[in-house]
């Protein structure tokens, strides 16, 4: 477990190294920025939310505590107001944010209702629990770089190994200490090849259903379109596709394929007032001494976020 007293020294250990008060954790020329600024991240949620599902500790976790089937929209938008207040927030807020996910982490715990691969019927879970953490952690940082290589000019080897180091001060805002994550970038995908070759990721009863939720909407219109669901779904390892029953036929390998041929042939023509998340456009006028946000900002963050602008929730 990750307690209060833990993630305070985490913090300790992030604010030693961060970018500065207002340029936040990471800063401008990080590549954190760089790959989480694109607003093609969001190709990946459907990846990492699955992956995090195929653990069931998470998957019972977000069954029993989770308001996403009867608020989806506003799950989408908690998640990514922590998420980019830790990366494009100002120091200040970046902690604050990982002490509120923390404190919510803690309200998280329960027993396994079933036995499934290593862990036993009535075995306990933890949100705050080291190796559920660093799972989660480790299905975001590698589904982000995956889209963005996708999508625009791969990463050399020296920026992977620059961007495993920023991962790790993004994964003390977990309460991770550098000795709870692997140590250099060959070592995280051998980390990520472990895990989805072990038992320990068990797609569950609970994680098909939780899934064939959250796919279908909820409401009829907020389907995911059926090429996002194709995308996210080829971008699985073979078992873990297999464990959560996507057929992935023909129809759909070409439906995934076509919008990802699109999506290159556009993507990098947007204009990057619009092609950037608002809180990264938040970020730069933050540092140009602009605290108040054109209407586009504004307008990008609450597409993101829910609301006109980051750090007002965190209440300091």
């Amino acid at each position: 477990m990750v307690s209060a007293s833990e993630l305070e020294a985490a913090l300790d250990f992030v604010r030693a190294r961060a970018a500065g008060s207002a340029e936040g954790i990471f800063g401008p020329d990080s590549i954190t920025w760089r790959i989480d600024r694109e607003a093609i991240i969001f190709l990946g949620a459907g990846r990492a939310l699955l992956l995090q599902l195929a653990h069931p500790w998470i998957a019972t976790a977000v069954a029993e505590h989770s308001r996403t089937f009867a608020d989806p929209i506003g799950r989408f938008h908690r998640t990514f107001d922590v998420m980019f207040t830790m990366v494009f927030g100002s120091l200040d807020t970046a902690l604050a944010a990982a002490r509120h996910l923390h404190r919510r982490h803690a309200t998280i715990v329960g027993r396994l209702p079933e036995a499934i691969g290593p862990f036993e019927r009535g075995s306990p879970y933890r949100a705050n629990e080291i190796a559920a953490l660093r799972w989660v952690h480790a299905t975001l940082v590698e589904t982000a770089l995956m889209v963005h290589d996708m999508i625009l000019p791969p990463l050399s080897v020296e920026e992977r190994e620059r961007y495993w180091g920023e991962s790790q001060l993004f994964g003390a805002l977990f309460g991770l200490k550098p000795t709870d994550l692997p140590a250099d970038w060959a070592s995280f995908v051998a980390y990520n090849q472990a895990m989805t070759e072990s038992d320990t990721l068990s797609v569950t009863d609970t994680a098909r259903d939780v899934a064939g939720q959250i796919f279908a909407g909820g409401r009829p219109w907020l389907r995911v379109p059926r090429w996002y669901q194709a995308l996210s779904a080829e971008l699985l390892p073979d078992r873990i596709r297999t464990g959560f029953g996507f057929a992935f036929d023909e129809r759909d390998r070409k439906a995934a394929e076509r919008a990802l041929t699109r999506i290159r042939r556009v993507y990098s023509a947007i204009p990057t007032g619009l092609r950037y998340v608002g809180p990264y456009h938040e970020a730069q006028a933050r540092l140009k001494g602009r605290p108040r946000l054109d209407w586009t900002t504004r307008c990008l963050n609450r597409v993101w976020i829910g609301r006109p602008q980051l750090g007002d929730r965190w209440n300091i």
